[in-house]
């Protein structure tokens, strides 16, 4: 993990100073006088040698200092942590709903192979790996919100309705804690569009892989036994079956959760969710390097961790696997 972290640092850093762009002039401002700009530029050590500019952004790193954002004037880890709770709640409901409808789903499709059930989710499955995201957000808020009218649009909660106390980050999770039924409901009517249309982004990738793990396991001998053993199917498919095609398809949820949970930036700005994906986004918009760079380093750290956690669940899944 260290060793993926620092080369992503120094890769980060190299690329962000060859990006036209003067920091300073953000800053200073648009009218500031020459004598200003460079007054900044000394002050945020601009005006050093790459490679010092480097070893101090290093020792800050090192002490925790992501840096300050030149758009917010907030500390950039702070900023993150002010937004990531957002994009935590969206990612987490549309991981779960992608999980409990796509494992199902391919389940089904892989038992009843070339049937109309089969036809059906791979159907499914595809349309999702398809559609674009940004189309997809459109319409729903299109149909739901603006024609029909049965679903709240943009945000996270109504106007009018105070936010719950932030407890964890999550409006739902804090509406629970305290009691706030109105919060509660407003935020869990806010969450269903854009988690429905992110679950869509990428369930259909999940279905495939269950699919395709489970009609390769159905083959091998120990179920070819079971089922000689007169056992009945729903054992032979979720008890013998379904656990040791899954490995696969926690690679892949894995990295999914860690995509997403990095910023969904097109569903993020589409529905108007403070998320960490619509704060790289104004920073990218920006120049806002310190910004751009903070959020790309607590990417690489969500991805790296998130992948250790499935290496560790893998030994729990499978009784062949051991950590030593």
């Amino acid at each position: 993990m260290v060793p993926v972290l620092f080369g992503v640092t120094i890769i980060t850093f190299i690329i962000s100073h060859l990006v036209p762009g003067d920091p300073a002039r953000l800053v200073a401002g648009p009218h500031a006088p020459l004598e200003v700009v460079l007054a900044v530029r000394t002050k945020m050590g601009l005006d050093k040698p790459l490679y010092e500019q480097f070893f101090i952004y290093l020792n800050d790193l090192l002490h925790g200092d992501l840096g300050t954002s030149i758009t917010t004037r907030r500390a950039v880890l702070a900023d993150l942590m002010r937004f990531f709770p957002a994009t935590f709640e969206l990612t987490l409901s549309a991981m779960v709903l992608s999980i409990v409808v796509g494992i199902p789903l391919g389940v089904a499709s892989a038992t009843r192979q070339n049937t109309l059930p089969d036809h059906l989710s791979r159907i499914f499955a595809l349309a999702g790996v398809a559609t674009p995201v940004f189309w997809s957000g459109l319409m729903v808020l299109l149909v739901f919100y603006y024609d029909l009218g049965v679903l709240p649009g943009p945000g996270r909660i109504d106007i009018g309705i105070v936010s719950p106390p932030q407890i964890t980050g999550l409006y739902v999770v804090d509406s629970i804690l305290t009691g706030n039924l109105a919060a509660l409901g407003s935020s869990l009517g806010h969450l269903i569009l854009p988690t429905v249309v992110l679950a869509f982004s990428t369930l259909g990738t999940i279905v495939r892989m269950v699919r395709s793990s489970m009609l390769e396991v159905l083959r091998e001998d120990y179920v070819v036994m079971a089922k000689a053993k007169g056992l009945p199917e729903r054992d032979v498919v979720y008890k013998h079956a379904l656990k040791n095609a899954l490995t696969a398809t926690i690679t892949l949820v894995g990295l999914i959760f860690g995509a997403l949970l990095s910023g969904a930036v097109l569903v993020e700005a589409i529905f108007s969710w403070p998320g960490v994906g619509r704060y790289a986004v104004n920073a990218i918009e920006y120049v806002d390097f310190a910004a751009v760079m903070g959020y790309t380093l607590i990417v690489t750290l969500i991805y790296i961790t998130v992948n250790l956690g499935v290496d560790v669940f893998y030994a729990l899944l499978d009784p062949r696997v051991r950590l030593e």
